[in-house]
């Protein structure tokens, strides 16, 4: 096998990737995360607007609806991108694989150790 047929390089770079592509994957995690909040907390302040907790109404309620709408397309964008960044993930993952099972590897018996 020539250094040219060696896929080892070929598969670091492929981790590198993975590794690369799951911190991408995180940070849409935290995203949705942070979208969920705060739509939840766009409804809980349109409730209370509603209901009259607060003296500025309108603007509690304007605030309120940019905060859930603000949330929603957030959460739609993320949400994509991590099922795109999962997808990419598992192509590489299939990559890698295929390419270690291409590798001959030769199995290595245990040598019983010789005694002094």
């Amino acid at each position: 096998m020539t250094d040219e047929d060696d896929p080892t390089d070929e598969i670091s770079d492929i981790e590198e990737r993975i590794e690369a592509l799951a911190e991408i994957a995180e940070r849409c995690r935290k995203f949705i995360l942070a979208s969920r909040i705060a739509i939840a907390g766009g409804v809980a302040l349109l409730l209370a607007a509603v209901l009259g907790l607060f003296g500025t109404g309108q603007l509690a309620a304007l605030g309120s609806i940019a905060l859930v709408l603000g949330g929603i397309v957030s959460l739609g964008t993320n949400l994509s991108t991590l099922r795109e960044t999962e997808a990419d993930i598992r192509d590489a993952e299939a990559l890698r694989s295929d390419l270690i099972g291409g590798i001959g590897l030769r199995l290595v018996h245990d040598v019983p150790a010789k005694l002094m």
